[in-house]
């Protein structure tokens, strides 16, 4: 079988491909088990984020094209639009690509933490669909140990960057102060909440938050003394909004353009500040059309990101040096376990010929056999048996002057290295 990671990123991908091709919480078990079923996957895993959608598996080397293909067909896209915005990365690459994407160093904000627990949903969906066995167990409980060990030895996250930063950082850029403005948030995921936090540390007064289940707003307002929304309520609640920042898993846009409009003409065309980070994209496009709606999606944060780069290339550069020894601790081990998974077969083998030969000599002896007879025969059978696969390899070894391998065969079988 070959690890394999494919997919798509921020780096490769337009905003447009990339909400075509993400899976929303609800597809996730589906597609694994559609995957297994349409590649032959042994273990796999999908991480499906705002900036990347990536397919972790265990496959068949024939079988490595057809992740593309089977990616194409479960979201309705040409599967030339993929090939030519994706990566692929094989066995030692993939190791390195899985613990460099987990540690945010492959994040569009460096060092992001959301992704680390983005990726342990992913196994956590995966290890509950039932698609997950000892290799892919071993592979991410190293990669999660790998990762936290970057964020507690290194300064990758010693200051908040990340794209729910970023928007804060963006608005407090346009508004300058903060604490006087209205927000709107709309969903109540990971970012949502870190958003909310952000804007708290900022000043921010006046919070509500509208989402699809009101419990669940309530944990993320309440704390900072916010309020909350159905997302039914936020027509009628849009016009008083300053800044909307929006991060669902909803398929379709939850604000329109028209929408937008009739908010701002009851403003009275006072200026609004929205953020779109979810893809899907929850605002449509043609909002930024509107003279007095500021319109931001994920892709338009990146001067922002560059800007917070810099204190973390440092720590970049040891992070990513703690990857490459940890990937090469991991692939000692597959080996090691390799080497185990062989000496196990060889035994296996052994008791198995010498229980049929055993069990053969018994029988022979329980018919009256000559007991010095059975004896020989068995300790014929048995030495024959034993070096048959050996005696082969020296033949091979020695008719093409493989000296190498001859060397390494007499060792094994504890002869003397002779010359002739």
């Amino acid at each position: 079988m070959t690890l394999i990671a494919f997919g798509i990123n921020h780096k490769t991908a337009s905003i447009e491909l990339r909400e075509k091709i993400a899976f929303s919480p609800d597809a996730i078990v589906d597609a694994l088990a559609m995957l297994g079923q349409r590649t032959g996957a042994k273990e796999s895993v999908i991480v499906s984020t705002c900036n990347r959608t990536e397919i972790y598996a265990q496959v068949e080397q024939s079988q490595v094209d057809s992740i593309a293909t089977w990616l194409a067909e479960f979201h309705g896209v040409d599967s030339r639009e993929i090939q030519n915005n994706s990566y692929l990365h094989i066995q030692q690459q993939a190791i390195h690509h899985i613990m460099r994407v987990a540690c945010g160093l492959d994040s569009l904000m460096l060092g992001e933490p959301q992704i680390l627990g983005q990726v342990k949903q992913a196994f956590t969906d995966a290890k509950n669909s039932g698609v997950i066995q000892s290799d892919f167990e071993r592979l991410f409980q190293h990669t999660f140990s790998v990762a936290k060990r970057v964020r507690n030895e290194t300064e990758i996250g010693a200051n908040a960057v990340s794209v729910a930063y970023a928007s804060v950082q963006l608005a407090k850029h346009i508004f300058s102060s903060l604490d006087k403005s209205r927000v709107l948030l709309i969903g109540a995921g990971d970012t949502i909440e870190l958003v909310a936090k952000h804007l708290s540390e900022q000043g921010v007064k006046s919070l509500t938050v509208a989402n699809r289940t009101l419990a669940r707003a309530q944990a993320i307002a309440e704390p900072l003394g916010g309020s909350v929304l159905t997302l039914a309520q936020i027509p009628s609640h849009l016009k008083d909004a300053d800044i909307v920042i929006s991060s669902t898993a909803s398929q379709l846009p939850i604000i329109g353009k028209g929408l937008v409009q009739s908010a701002l003409k009851e403003r009275k065309h006072k200026p609004m500040f929205l953020v779109d980070l979810a893809v899907p994209r929850d605002v449509e496009a043609e909002v930024a059309e509107l003279d007095d709606a500021y319109l931001y999606t994920v892709d338009d944060l990146q001067q922002i990101v560059e800007k917070n780069l810099a204190s973390r290339q440092d720590a970049a550069v040891l992070a990513n040096e703690m990857v490459e020894q940890q990937v090469e601790l991991f692939l000692q081990w597959q080996q090691s376990q390799s080497s185990i998974d062989v000496l196990k077969s060889f035994r296996e083998q052994s008791e198995s010929q010498k229980d049929m030969l055993v069990n053969r000599a018994v029988n022979q002896l329980a018919d009256g056999k000559h007991a010095e007879q059975v004896l020989i025969e068995l300790a014929n059978k048995l030495t024959n048996s034993l070096i048959h696969a050996p005696t082969k390899a020296l033949k091979k070894a020695a008719s093409e002057q493989d000296a190498q391998s001859l060397s390494i065969l007499k060792d094994a079988l504890g002869l003397k290295n002779q010359d002739n």
